[in-house]
């Protein structure tokens, strides 16, 4: 069991999220941030679909009750084991009793915890992920309070490189470091000053329906995220986007990563638990190689859009996929050498 001594401000069970059942009704929900939940995930020696712990904000503290081993990834929350420091992006052993502590985080908008063997919540449709608008998965379909008590699942394939609980802790280069995470904005940003956050878009099916200098707007303003944004959707604020055009739309399929625009003419960026369909006109499309970004971005932060193409999106995802090959190298060529040892 993990022990729950202090819950935070959203703190949940998730992991990489329930697919295959949009067409009725039931959102995606998961990590927001997919990219440090699997790479959490592997640290503790599990498979990247297992379900960890999301930490929005903190503060957030956690006792363990066996020996065992955990990862922590996503931002830098200062955490702590013990009186000892965690460092995100590492995978650490624990001994029973010992208390994680994670404070609020230097930069950035949610850590990840994975632990040997998995959060073992009961599976709803195919995951443990919590919907937290529908109620349902996670522990009661709600977030952590204090008090809770969470159970573990057993380890089922022993590897001394990252599961043994007496092998030193280690880290791997969080995709901040990584080329493929550095994007361009173009030389006007230099001028008007760098964005928190940038993503990459693809032009929306309803795009060409905007006024041209409402599409200017939204492709050069730095759009500051409102605190009204939350799992589902993040809420943009920034000049009016105005269409050509007063016609409505028939209620139609969105997903995560689907930019609306609502009649107020401020964009919605979906989130991983937004709903299955909208009759907002899209005017855009996020990367979905760049979610991750956009859950690390802090509210009353500013984003910024860059267009891009489909081929640029395909190859998001290869790089995205190279940078997880590099981890299990990593992670073999640590098991060969204790394996010499």
């Amino acid at each position: 069991m993990i022990e729950v001594l202090r819950a935070g401000t959203l703190t949940s069970v998730q992991d990489l999220g329930r697919r295959g059942f949009r067409h009725l009704g039931v959102c995606q929900s998961g990590a927001l941030d997919t990219l440090a939940m699997g790479v959490a995930n592997r640290l503790a020696g599990n498979p990247r679909e297992a379900a960890g712990i999301e930490i929005t904000i903190g503060p957030t503290v956690l006792r363990f009750t066996r020996d065992t081993r955990i990862a922590l990834t996503g931002a830098d929350f200062a955490a702590t084991l013990d009186d000892a420091p965690v460092h995100a992006w590492w995978s650490v052993p624990v001994q029973a009793g010992q208390v994680l502590t994670l404070r609020a985080p230097r930069r950035g908008m949610r850590a990840y915890l994975a632990i040997a063997g998995g959060i073992d919540v009961l599976p709803t449709l195919g995951s443990r992920s919590t919907d937290l608008k529908a109620g349902f998965g996670g522990l009661g379909g709600r977030s952590l309070r204090d008090g809770d008590r969470l159970p573990v699942g057993t380890i089922k394939h022993c590897d001394s490189a990252t599961l043994g609980t007496q092998s030193a802790a280690f880290g791997v280069k969080p995709p901040s470091w990584c080329d493929f995470a550095q994007l361009d904005a173009g030389k006007d940003t230099l001028a008007q000053g760098t964005p928190d956050t940038l993503v990459r878009v693809l032009a929306g099916p309803e795009y060409h329906t905007f006024k041209t200098e409402s599409q200017k707007a939204f492709w050069g303003m730095h759009w500051s995220i409102t605190p009204n944004s939350n799992r589902m959707g993040y809420r943009l604020s920034g000049p009016a986007l105005a269409r050509t055009t007063d016609a409505g739309l028939l209620s139609h399929a969105v997903l995560p990563g689907t930019i609306q625009v609502p009649p107020n003419g401020q964009p919605i960026v979906l989130m991983g638990d937004a709903q299955t369909s909208g009759g907002y006109p899209k005017i855009g499309s996020v990367f979905s190689a760049d979610l991750w970004r956009l859950a690390q971005a802090r509210l009353n932060s500013t984003m910024r859009f860059i267009p891009s193409t489909q081929e640029h999106a395909d190859q998001a995802l290869r790089d995205i996929g190279h940078y997880f090959k590099q981890i299990e190298l990593a992670l073999q060529m640590r098991r060969e050498r204790l394996a010499r040892t």
